[in-house]
């Protein structure tokens, strides 16, 4: 089993980046919940490089000048919004980034920045911020001499403070400068600046500090605070700071932090501080200066004016790294990704080739194919195609459905034209796919930017539930403080129940400061945040609140119930009402913005009555964001978590990684649709695990069994692959075919076997472990040609295999060109079939069930009359093939006994009727195949013959779910009078000229030619011991 990546194509967000000084070709960039990723081409393509570590957001990168192969990554988010990810400390690669060790400071959980030695490759110094939910002590500048091995700290200033920035003075890294910043987060508050926030400079390496006071510098409380020292003057110091007022801006020192001047005040650089605040001096020019804010800002004159850098595929800057070599080539990180220029900032790279899109959830419709939906972090929210009928899910696969960046995305389940999306405020639209037009239908269409959530009329946080009723497709439902009912498609609202949360005033009061004010939502507390329908008892309805409190109704919320579990205060992020008994929910709980990590995961079987923790085999490091129980299988559940997903059989009791080839990344939402399970990831965009029946099968007695086959899903015969050559940037299409799933003990030397049987139990199609070995294969044109042939793998645990619907092909020519397309077999018809596992002497069969593309509206009499025509065509083919192949197998038998007879000047008659057969023989061949074709425009200089049109006739036939055409009948009937003529001559010289070639060779002791051949192109050479010389 494996997940494969949907998409989109779309970047998220990137806090760090760097590149190799003098290298145009490679650089690093750091995402958040998608890990580090190296180009080695200029960005044209990123390759991931944490994929297999326990954390996956990395704040800070850093490449040794001294040692390009040496790079450290830094792990969490220090530009602290309400939805980043943890971290557990440094990591170090020798080797460009292919192999990683932890090298220490777990307990910082977020690293601000890593600047290396310019030397020495073991120095270097770490700005860790520290835990973000909670005091800690392993915060502030640290520094190790010995690579990670060991670490001191050298700048501390208390719990809740940590270091945000720190750089070397360039050409001189025993002068230092670094930022701390008092700030933090609680579920309902964010803080930015205090008594510990401040800048510091250091002479000695790091030893010893010294605060930054007076001659200019602003005596206020200060916040966050960027630093940059310029490339072109050590004694310029350029720094971005949040101050109270008109004190915040940019500050510059002529002589190297001994005085400062104040450059700007200028708003556009400083608003919402604590998400930017980032400063790069140019490194050759001493008055050019970078400020990254929503724009990236590039002064020329010393940082008093600023202008935006255009032509930047993203906004949200937080990184920008220049080569101190050429100040024109740089990379930038950003809300989209990361993105590189060579000339100075015109023009930059794409961000669509990186897959790092954030969503918060993910929600299915009922088409064919089904579509995924959800909200992408500062992007719009999406609608994308579950499998394309191309070779892949690209960009025309997807697009925005209304809501916006942040929010539940809910299409009608009657109606797929109509969307409901949703952002932060509460903002609420619906969409229409037949206008294109997207309503407002919020609840409350108040504007809340910038307003404590005490007096407002509702509460609503960053991402609310929205949910379009199982049982009546007209009701829909949303939350704020209260749960919301429209039967009016939003075009009207009551409210269907009281406050629901602990209303607690003392937790809705006014966010951010002591300096700026941060009211944006997403602190906005006591709402109800997850919300779930009884998709099998009407009016049974669930709400969890982001303060910990569940209630329930069961008569449509006319009368709510506190069920609330006996637990902390956390977030109930998830409610999974159970599709096998109405009694039985699930909850996810999470408590990491109180600086908990544990997983907490509730089941009541008692509408709420009772609970019980089930979180065993959870790592505590993983704190749970949604549970899910399998629809099909009772007791059969989901979780994922901030690193992964998890799955338990026994309903909850036991829980085991369900990661497979998953990349390490924050799970925010997870849903069930038929047979797949569908994956919201917050830094890898959407997946989905397909056919689940090997998990809903799986019992205790497979694992201790010789050998066990699974029973397949239903296979939809759907055709994909279709438009030209599969495009970099996209996701992947499920497999093409019926999915086999079964398990193996141990591995299998000796030959197993796969066979396919129609509902007549006759054997159409049959695979095996051992790879027949084809003679005289073409070479390939294109990396798609040079596959190797569908052989059964073998291997100890749990193989896959995948039956392509197609009936076995006829026997193919060596060497062979098909201009027009390869011939293969007729596609089974929809209906049941069997497949049967042979191995070590023991058979294992299963029925399974082939459906057509509900798309298709062919009646079933007409898709036979295809199947019979391509019947006829394969086995025609296949004829001429046969006669090929036989042709080419006395060839060569003729040629061994011509190098016998030639020794001796009796056998001249013998000569002679070889001759006679050869010469016979070839224009019959070269009417049944083109002989002088070697590729496959060979055939724009050899015109088609027979071989080739059938061929193409099997593809025209086969080219859409349709009766054949009647001029395809007609093509097919002469296609078979002219094959029958050139097989009957075929025949003949088989009859009659080496019939009597083989009397003379009797007479003389000589085994007779064989039109006999192997189907793998191996020559039958006539030049064996067994043939006695004449």
């Amino acid at each position: 089993m494996k997940y494969r990546l949907v998409g989109p194509y779309r970047g998220g967000r990137s806090l760090s980046s760097a590149g190799v000084p003098g290298d145009p070709n490679t650089y690093y960039f750091g995402g958040t919940g998608s890990g580090a990723w190296k180009t080695a081409n200029g960005g044209m393509t990123w390759t991931p490089l944490f994929d297999k570590q326990p954390v996956s957001s990395v704040g800070a990168i850093a490449v040794a000048d001294s040692n390009p192969n040496v790079i450290y990554a830094g792990t969490g988010e220090a530009c602290i919004r309400g939805n980043i990810s943890h971290g557990d400390g440094v990591y170090k690669s020798t080797d460009g980034g292919k192999t990683w060790t932890h090298a220490g400071l777990k307990e910082t959980r977020t690293i601000s920045k890593i600047i290396i030695h310019p030397k020495n490759a073991d120095i270097v110094y770490v700005a860790a911020l520290g835990h973000v939910y909670g005091n800690n002590a392993e915060r502030g500048v640290f520094r190790t001499m010995d690579g990670g091995k060991t670490w001191e700290k050298v700048l501390y200033k208390d719990e809740k403070t940590g270091a945000v920035d720190i750089t070397f003075v360039p050409g001189n890294p025993s002068i230092l400068f670094a930022a701390l910043w008092e700030a933090g987060r609680t579920p309902w508050s964010m803080t930015s600046g205090g008594a510990g926030s401040g800048l510091y400079k250091s002479s000695d390496g790091g030893s010893n500090w010294k605060p930054i006071k007076g001659n200019g510098w602003p005596e206020t409380t200060l916040g966050k605070i960027g630093v940059s020292v310029s490339g072109g003057d050590a004694n310029r110091v350029y720094v971005i700071l949040e101050a109270l007022e008109e004190l915040g801006g940019v500050y510059r020192s002529d002589d190297g932090g001994e005085h400062w001047v104040h450059t700007t005040d200028d708003h556009r650089l400083r608003h919402r501080p604590w998400y930017y605040t980032h400063v790069t001096a140019d490194p050759k020019n001493t008055d050019t200066v970078y400020v990254l804010n929503t724009s990236l800002y590039r002064s020329t004159d010393g940082g008093k004016n600023f202008s935006p850098v255009g032509g930047i595929p993203h906004g949200d800057h937080h990184s920008l790294w220049i080569d101190p070599n050429n100040p024109k080539r740089m990379i930038n990180s950003n809300d989209g990704g990361a993105t590189i220029s060579v000339d100075g900032g015109v023009t930059w790279s794409r961000q669509d080739n990186q897959p790092t899109a954030q969503f918060y959830h993910v929600a299915v419709d009922n088409q064919y194919p089904y579509n995924l939906y959800g909200s992408q972090q500062d992007n719009s929210n999406v609608r994308i195609r579950s499998r394309s009928d191309k070779n892949g899910i690209g960009r025309a696969e997807w697009d925005p459905v209304g809501g916006g960046e942040a929010g539940y995305v809910a299409p009608n389940p009657a109606d797929p034209n109509i969307v409901y999306a949703g952002e932060y405020f509460g903002i609420l639209t619906r969409y229409d796919e037949r206008t294109k037009q997207v309503q407002n239908v919020s609840v409350w269409p108040d504007n809340l930017d910038g307003w404590e959530a005490a007096p407002l009329k509702y509460r609503f946080n960053w991402t609310q539930p929205i949910h379009v009723s199982k049982h009546d497709p007209k009701v829909v439902y949303y939350t704020g403080n209260h749960v919301f009912r429209s039967t009016t498609e939003g075009m009207s609202w009551e409210e269907i129940s009281p406050d629901l949360t602990r209303n607690d005033k003392s937790k809705q009061g006014r966010s951010g400061g002591p300096i700026t004010g941060e009211n944006i939502s997403i602190e906005t507390y006591n709402v109800v945040f997850s919300f779930a329908e009884s998709p099998i008892q009407k009016d049974l309805l669930w709400a969890g609140a982001d303060d910990g409190l569940v209630h329930i109704t069961r008569d449509g919320g006319k009368t709510w119930s506190n069920v609330s579990p006996k637990m902390y205060e956390g977030m109930v992020s998830q409610i999974d009402a159970s599709p096998h008994d109405a009694a039985v929910a699930y909850i996810a709980v999470d408590r990491h913005k109180f600086d908990d990590l544990k997983p907490y995961i509730y089941k009541t079987a008692d509408f709420g009555k009772t609970w019980m923790k089930i979180t065993t085999g959870i790592p505590d490091s993983s704190f749970v964001r949604v549970v899910r129980e399998d629809p099909k299988r009772k007791g059969l559940l989901y979780a994922g978590t901030e690193t992964g997903i998890y799955a338990s059989f026994d309903d909850g009791a036991n829980w085991q990684a369900l990661q497979l080839n998953l990349p390490t990344t924050p799970v925010h939402d997870l849903m069930v649709k038929d047979d797949d399970l569908c994956v919201a990831t917050h830094g890898r965009a959407f997946w989905i695990l397909d056919d689940l029946s090997p998990l809903r099968q799986m019992r205790d007695d497979v694992a201790k069994s010789d050998a066990h086959l699974f029973t397949p899903a239903p296979a939809t015969r759907a055709r994909t692959g279709g438009g030209y050559s599969r495009s970099t940037f996209q996701g992947d299409n499920p497999p093409a075919g019926a999915v086999f799933y079964y398990y193996l003990k141990a591995e299998q030397k000796d030959e197993i076997t796969l066979e396919i049987l129609d509902a007549q139990s006759k054997v159409i199609r049959k695979y095996s472990n051992k790879e027949k070995v084809v003679e005289g294969k073409p070479l390939p044109e294109r990396p798609a040609d040079d596959t190797k042939p569908n052989v059964l793998p073998a291997a100890a645990g749990l193989n896959r295999f995948v039956w392509n619907f197609y009936y076995e092909m006829p026997d193919l020519v060596p060497s062979a060109i098909y201009d027009m397309g390869p011939p293969h077999g007729p596609i089974a018809l929809p209906g049941k079939y069997t497949v049967r596992l042979n191995v070590a002497g023991k058979s294992y069969t299963a029925a399974f069930e082939v459906k057509l593309d509900p798309r298709v509206k062919t009646s079933l009499a007409e898709l036979q009359r295809q199947f019979n025509l391509m019947i006829q065509v394969r086995d025609l083919l296949g004829s001429a093939h046969s006669g090929v192949l036989e042709m080419r197998s006395v060839r060569a038998q003729l040629a061994a006994i011509r190098k016998r007879l030639a020794r001796d000047a009796k056998n001249k008659p013998a000569l002679d009727m070889i001759d006679a057969i050869e010469k016979k023989m070839a224009p019959v061949e070269a009417e049944l195949i083109e002989v002088r074709a070697r590729s496959s425009q060979d055939m724009c200089n050899y015109p088609t013959k027979l071989n080739s049109k059938i061929a193409w006739l099997d593809n025209v036939v086969d080219s859409a779910d349709m009766p054949p055409t009647q001029q395809s009948f007609e093509f097919y009937s002469v296609m078979k009078t002219q094959a029958d003529k050139h097989l009957a001559a075929w025949k003949e010289i088989l009859a009659k000229d080496v019939a009597a070639l083989n009397d003379w060779m009797k007479k003389e002791n000589i085994p007779a030619i064989s039109a006999g051949y192997d189907p793998t192109g191996a020559s039958q050479d006539a030049d064996d011991d067994s043939r006695k010389e004449p």
